[in-house]
């Protein structure tokens, strides 16, 4: 034992030395990672300044507004009382094939959509047919086909009256109002019960956690056993007719490998070796899950020492939606800048009347018409002009605004996590709780990570961002490669996106522990990083234990919080809860599956708030946990800050002034 003790202490580092200067969080400390935070206040600057070059040069009417034939903007300016655009053929829009991408400039269609002349020009449209308003344009509503498309195969008004009924989202947005406006209050309750719940089940762990993740594995046996008795059943009755996998041979249907004794023989192995695998890890790691569950009740005291914390996910929900909603209007800006182009086009420009005409030459949309032998010619909507310095550097502005994104994004998250571990930090090492425990430890942990750490947290954020752009890119050439890859191709693209897959995970695990050594001792990333990553190394085991009851309990957590308002919302907006009085009366609503899956949805992000934090406090306990083990002895000098439970647990002692007995803490 000595000799492997040795040499983990070679490998991962010796274990931390006592230190008597040390209370807890360092309030001394120094600013870390001072270049890195000196870039990203730069690349935010920059970021700022591209936003601000957006906002002059775009213009996102071109994306809410339809336009007709000459520019003009319906809805708005001299249009204001002109909501809807009318396309004179929308059937055109059907059979041309140059149709403009709506991303890019809008709903678009080489037809003329405004009245000026007359029919000799085709500027008024040659048949109309009834027609209702969707996303601002005017689409028949009719099952009588024109002369134009007689002979084409199947009614096309038909499918226009389809497209017509999943798009018409004027009526679907009133009905959805309506049933929010029937049913908004319920929904606050319902997410109001989501939130005592989350924190019922929080604060209850310090009384019933051991039982519970007891019963959650015995629960999980339970599962496992069941499993092997359904395999068994299943490979007996395959076995006594003889369906073996000789017979079927090789396919890709999988779902006929259900039919052969094998598939459920291998199951069956499967969940006997999981299965033995819980029993063996339940009988000789039973003190290192005593030990979890002891950490677990310990967080649930801080949790509920610093009640504050639990409504710190609120600030960083805020500071992430500033975020997204800052990139997604430079974004829709930028996409919008330019000035609009227009060609002369023409429905028939092969004709030998058209071949002298400036077909796909520009043109100016307010001029008179031209006088021309070729049928249908007309000035049209084209896109935006593309030559100025912005239009030129768009894809790169783009670029760098999806990579503020997520670097703006990971910082955030980064910065929710530093702050918590702070705050949970100080309660570990207050020598008398909660005597000792800082007054606004929050707010404390707050004001000096951003005073000291903001580049340490924008290091790690960058570090994480460059996996993640790496993952989108990948994603996006396999998209693009997806119809011309053969099988080895293929392959080894599932490869590459696996490995980023790990090592993104890898990397917010490195992250995420860097930041509690970052908030506990105050140091550079890198340096904190390492000290965790060796921490942690030289407890393996007593790490992957923790890790698996913790997921197992918070698992369990959402799925109690969600299952039971979702299943509240069902019975509640679906009426079958009958006999309620007019003040509970059920609401009468258009479409009663929203309401529930708004509850359901919202009782997840509250469930996820919650437990994200528990999830942090449990972490920083662990990694206080380890240090005070490596760092203190119980003697005077040197007691133990661990709670009295974790002490009984290891069998230590913390020595007073009148003899060895257990100090309560």
């Amino acid at each position: 034992m000595g000799g492997k003790k040795g040499k983990d202490e070679a490998a991962f580092g010796k274990p931390v030395k006592y230190d008597p200067s040390f209370r807890g969080p360092i309030k001394n400390r120094g600013c870390t990672d001072v270049i890195c935070c000196i870039f990203f206040l730069l690349f935010i600057l920059g970021y700022i300044v591209v936003g601000i070059v957006a906002w002059m040069y775009g213009d996102p009417r071109q994306v809410l507004y339809p336009r007709n034939s000459t520019g003009a903007y319906c809805g708005v300016g001299q249009n204001k009382d002109k909501p809807y655009l009318l396309y004179f053929n929308i059937f055109s829009c059907i059979l041309a094939t140059n149709i403009i991408t709506v991303a890019e400039n809008g709903l678009q269609c080489p037809t003329p959509q405004q009245v000026r002349e007359s029919l000799k020009h085709e500027l008024c449209p040659s048949f109309l047919l009834p027609s209702t308003p969707a996303l601002g344009r005017c689409f028949p509503w009719s099952n009588v086909t024109p002369p134009e498309l007689r002979g084409i195969t199947g009614n096309v008004s038909q499918g226009v009256s389809g497209l017509i009924d999943s798009l018409n989202a004027r009526d679907i947005s009133v009905k959805i109002f309506e049933d929010f406006a029937q049913s908004w209050h319920w929904i606050l309750v319902a997410l109001g019960m989501a939130l005592i719940l989350s924190l019922l089940f929080i604060l209850l762990l310090r009384l019933v956690a051991g039982p519970l993740v007891l019963a959650l594995i015995l629960g999980v046996l339970g599962v496992l056993a069941y499993g092997i008795y359904y395999c068994w059943e299943e490979y007996q009755a395959l076995r006594d007719r003889g369906a073996s996998i000789s017979q079927l041979g090789f396919t890709t249907n999988l779902s006929a490998y259900r039919s052969v004794q094998e598939t459920w023989l291998a199951a069956l192995i499967v969940l006997a070796v999981l299965e033995g695998i819980l029993l063996l890890m339940l009988i000789f790691l039973r003190q290192r899950i005593r030990i979890a569950i002891a950490l677990l009740t310990e967080a649930s005291k801080a949790v509920g020492q610093m009640m504050s914390t639990v409504f710190y996910p609120l600030v960083t929900f805020v500071l992430l939606f500033i975020c997204i909603a800052y990139w997604a209007v430079t974004a829709l800006y930028l996409a919008t800048s330019g000035q609009p182009q227009y060609i002369f086009w023409a429905p028939n420009a092969s004709l030998p009347s058209c071949e002298k005409v400036p077909v796909n030459t520009s043109c100016d949309p307010m001029a008179q018409p031209v006088n021309s032998s070729c049928p249908g010619l007309m000035c049209v909507f084209q896109g935006y002009l593309s030559t100025g310095l912005v239009q030129r550097s768009l894809f790169n502005l783009q670029i760098y605004g999806v990579l503020g994104l997520f670097w703006t994004l990971n910082w955030v998250l980064a910065l929710g996590q530093c702050v918590l571990a702070g705050a949970f930090a100080s309660f570990y090492w207050a020598s008398h709780k909660p005597q000792d425990i800082p007054t606004f430890p929050l707010s404390s942990a707050f004001i000096r990570t951003l005073r000291y750490h903001t580049g340490s947290l924008a290091f790690g954020a960058l570090i994480l961002t460059l996996v993640q752009i790496a993952r989108v890119i990948l994603e996006y050439i396999d998209h693009r490669l997806r119809g011309v890859q053969n099988p080895i191709a293929r392959c080894i693209m599932c490869c590459f996106k696996c490995c980023l897959w790990c090592l993104e995970k890898f990397i917010k695990f490195l992250n995420r522990n860097a930041y509690i050594m970052i908030a506990i001792y105050g140091k550079n990333f890198c340096v904190s990083a390492k000290n965790a990553f060796m921490l942690l190394m030289r407890n393996i085991v007593r790490v992957v234990v923790l890790d698996k009851v913790t997921d197992l309990l918070l698992f369990f957590g959402k799925l109690l919080v969600v299952g039971g308002v979702g299943v509240l919302s069902f019975f509640f907006f679906s009426g079958r809860i009958q006999g309620l009085s007019k003040d509970f009366e059920n609401p009468h609503l258009n479409y009663y599956w929203l309401p529930i899956m708004t509850s359901i949805l919202g009782a997840y992000v509250i469930a996820s708030g919650f437990f994200s934090v528990f999830g942090m406090c449990v972490d920083t306990l662990f990694l206080c946990f380890l240090e005070d083990l490596e760092r203190n002895d119980g003697s005077l000098d040197r007691p133990y800050y661990m709670s009295t439970a974790l002490l009984k647990i290891l069998g230590k002692k913390n020595e007073t002034s009148q003899g060895n007995k257990v100090k309560e803490r």
